[in-house]
């Protein structure tokens, strides 16, 4: 009944269409959430991306549904390729890792949408195969993630490459960190500082005091 009824042209309901964009929209969102939430942020530990990619991913999606089976003229199709060309030379740059897991986010939810000739099972496994693969990377090759924290450093005596070994027994102590390497920046002599961005291997078991917040390195070094 509620298919035979119509707002301005509008059909009120399409059933079948309407089961099959909810199917795809809780599965798209359960590997979302896997993927963002039990898979990205337990290892990177960035609170500042979880919105972000959740949106982006739901976002991508209901785009590319509801798109599926119209056909986009030539100035709509170039107002949203300016749209997102537009958002991403407005923001700050991000790291590569996150660029990388951006996406991961935007091609399930495109797959997740724009495959309705495959099957179920079909799409499961492409779905579980991204999710394992991106997993394995994570918690098994490179389990030992490297992180870095950018840092204005007061001994100019210490960053003399004779005097390393004490540089990096000084910079432990006051962090607290394992580090594993150091990248000496801008030096300002009448303040006595040096702009130094150190790397350490984040340690899973333990709790991460330090909130991540994503930087330009090579910015951060040079201003």
């Amino acid at each position: 009944m509620f298919a035979e009824l119509s707002l301005w042209g509008l059909p009120l309901i399409n059933p079948i269409n309407f089961s099959e964009l909810l199917v795809r929209f809780c599965f798209n969102l359960l590997s979302l959430i896997i993927l963002v939430r039990y898979i990205y942020y337990v290892t990177a530990r960035r609170k500042t991306y979880l919105f972000t990619y959740m949106l982006i991913g739901i976002t991508i999606f209901s785009l590319s549904f509801l798109l599926e089976n119209v056909k986009l003229e030539l100035g709509l199709a170039l107002g949203l390729f300016a749209v997102f060309g537009i958002i991403r030379y407005r923001t700050d740059s991000i790291p590569i890792k996150e660029m990388t897991y951006l996406f991961v986010v935007i091609a399930i939810s495109i797959i997740n949408a724009l495959t309705s000739g495959i099957s179920l099972a079909e799409l499961i496994f492409t779905n579980a195969a991204i999710l394992i693969s991106v997993a394995l990377g994570e918690y098994f090759w490179m389990y030992r993630h490297e992180s870095s924290k950018p840092i204005i450093y007061d001994n100019l005596e210490y960053i003399k490459p004779q005097n390393k070994k004490l540089f990096i027994q000084d910079l432990e102590r006051r962090t607290g960190l394992k580090i594993n390497r150091v990248e000496v920046g801008q030096i300002d002599f009448s303040k006595e500082t040096v702009k130094l961005v150190i790397y350490y291997f984040y340690d899973k078991k333990k709790v991460d005091f330090f909130e991540e917040k994503s930087f330009d390195e090579n910015s951060f070094l040079t201003k």
